[in-house]
């Protein structure tokens, strides 16, 4: 897995270290640990999961101060167990002290997106489908969450309204039906921009495999509906099911032969993954 580009995390990590400093610094740490202090700690892992985010981390701890140095043990991707040493941090206790929580929240964010991602791509093993994620994510933090799908095995979406084309219902609405919003849609974008419609019956599907679409979003159908769907389409545009999938349900989904599972909660609701910074010394 690529690592992002440094340029890319710096502002983020930044302003969350300037919200977390306010107009004063941090009175506890600045308060009780000598200037001078050295210390080394331990990040370690307290549930099982898949590690991402250490480059949001080692950026906060660098930016505090310099000095501190951050030993990867198991680098993003990572599979853990609970009591895995991830990271040794060492250098001047007061950064580190006042980096942590930052460090931490970027950490346990992504580590957490990137553990639920595996728990669907490891669910569906062997098959066909991919898992992705969609633009249900928290604002400020598309980049970051959609690296942290691709750690945790996943592909990834639209990145925003200007990368394709993806039409809903609303836009079907509005524009007075199906072949209206795909002909206008085809007619408004350059010749590499492709286009998704969005359906919920198999007669909108039909028509869809009129309009040389190149992709339809099946939502809310259950398996045996996807099944026929996956036929009606006999790859000619590629299929993506959406709607109340998780590990237990994306088996059955997988196995309708469509060729992508769209979750948007991977990245709205993703629970953390618990990590500590724990003294050693």
């Amino acid at each position: 897995m690529s690592p992002l580009p440094l340029i890319m995390i710096e502002p983020s990590v930044r302003a969350a270290l300037l919200e977390d400093l306010g107009r004063a610094g941090d009175l506890t740490t600045d308060s009780i640990v000598p200037a001078g202090a050295l210390t080394r700690c331990a990040l370690m892992a307290r549930q099982s999961g898949v590690v991402a985010g250490l480059d949001f981390s080692t950026m906060a701890f660098r930016l505090i101060d310099p000095d501190i140095k951050v030993e990867v043990a198991r680098p993003d991707g990572s599979r853990l167990q609970p009591g895995d040493l991830i990271a040794t941090i060492t250098g001047p206790a007061r950064g580190i002290l006042t980096a942590e929580r930052t460090a931490l929240n970027f950490l346990c964010h992504l580590s957490g997106v990137a553990s639920a991602t595996r728990g669907i791509a490891d669910a569906i093993a062997g098959m066909k489908a991919q898992v992705c994620c969609t633009r249900k994510t928290m604002p400020g933090l598309r980049f970051a969450q959609k690296y942290a799908v691709r750690v945790g095995g996943g592909s990834n979406h639209r990145f925003g309204l200007d990368d394709a084309v993806l039409i809903k219902d609303n836009h079907v609405a509005i524009a007075g039906g199906v072949r209206a919003a795909v002909e206008r849609a085809r007619a408004g974008v350059g010749h590499l921009v492709k286009i998704e419609l969005e359906v919920d019956t198999l007669e909108q599907l039909a028509e869809a495999m009129t309009l040389r679409v190149d992709a339809v979003l099946l939502d809310n159908m259950g398996p045996d509906m996807l099944r026929e769907a996956v036929g009606m389409v006999d790859g000619r545009a590629i299929t993506e099911a959406s709607g109340r999938i998780r590990p237990d349900t994306a088996p059955a989904i997988a196995a309708s032969g469509v060729d992508l599972l769209s979750v948007g909660w991977l990245t709205h609701s993703a629970t953390v993954l618990d990590v500590g910074l724990d003294w050693v010394g």
